[in-house]
């Protein structure tokens, strides 16, 4: 690929190792011909140019009108929408299904992962390159001071795996911190056995002072007394597992007609 004037994009750093960029192309499962891929923030194609060299539907969405010009130019017949994958609507871009794949701007990585649950029937897979300290947390197991909201969230609907760490110098230019890939396989769990709004509900408000036990978490959620008093409300959000948060839903739910 030509080489082109690094910049720093809305967070991004641009990969610039072919090997580290085939790696992540390659850590894809392409398990249908023509499956539907969306390419997010490809900058200046560092992805983009393995991608087309798949049996893959690729479409590619970028913000910055000057990458996407680009793009038009050295890609002919890429289809790139010009939009923010935040405001987009992955359901209207496909006929279907769809993976997700990019080297995401660190600052909005955590939003790219709320914006994948929120469509979470709709994309089964997702590999991503973002911030060590995000892969950590969203990969992490329960007991951990990593494991948090997007930790719980993500293991309810995917099976998450942290691939391998990318060093600074990989980078134009280099960011002061070490990146990670991770993979999201969209797991057999259609529904939670709980009002999956609830859930979402209360594990945000049971990490917003994770110091703190349940019973003083969730205070302002009025819990029946029945259940303030439960020995699982001696435990910190950190400590309960996907299961635990959704027996945990249920018993609120049924106990109380009270609307988070």
């Amino acid at each position: 690929m030509e080489k082109v004037k690094a910049k720093k994009y809305l967070g991004q750093h641009f990969l610039k190792d072919q090997n580290i960029a085939r790696k992540i192309v390659d850590s894809l499962a392409y398990n249908q011909p023509g499956m539907n891929v969306l390419e997010v923030g490809p900058g200046m194609g560092v992805l983009t140019q393995y991608l087309l060299q798949k049996d893959i539907h690729l479409k590619a969405v970028e913000i910055d009108r000057e990458s996407v010009t680009y793009l038009r130019n050295k890609f002919e017949g890429l289809d790139v929408v010009e939009t923010d994958f935040l405001q987009s609507d992955p359901a209207a871009l496909f006929d279907g299904p769809l993976a997700i794949i990019g080297n995401f701007p660190y600052n909005i990585s955590s939003q790219i992962f709320f914006k994948v649950l929120d469509n979470r029937n709709l994309v089964t897979e997702v590999v991503g390159m973002i911030q060590k300290e995000v892969a950590e947390r969203i990969s992490a197991s329960p007991g951990g001071k990593e494991y948090g909201i997007l930790s719980v969230l993500i293991r309810a609907f995917y099976d998450i795996e942290y691939l391998f760490t990318v060093p600074p110098q990989v980078f134009s230019p280099p960011p002061k911190v070490h990146s990670a890939v991770v993979r999201m396989r969209r797991n057999e769990v259609a529904h939670l056995d709980c009002d999956e709004n609830i859930f979402f509900k209360v594990v945000k408000r049971a990490f917003q002072t994770r110091r703190k036990m349940l019973r003083n978490a969730l205070k302002a959620i009025n819990l029946p007394e029945q259940i303030a008093q439960l020995a699982i409300m001696n435990q910190r959000a950190e400590s309960l597992s996907v299961n635990d948060f959704v027996q945990l839903t249920r018993l609120i739910q049924e106990s109380s007609d009270r609307k988070l």
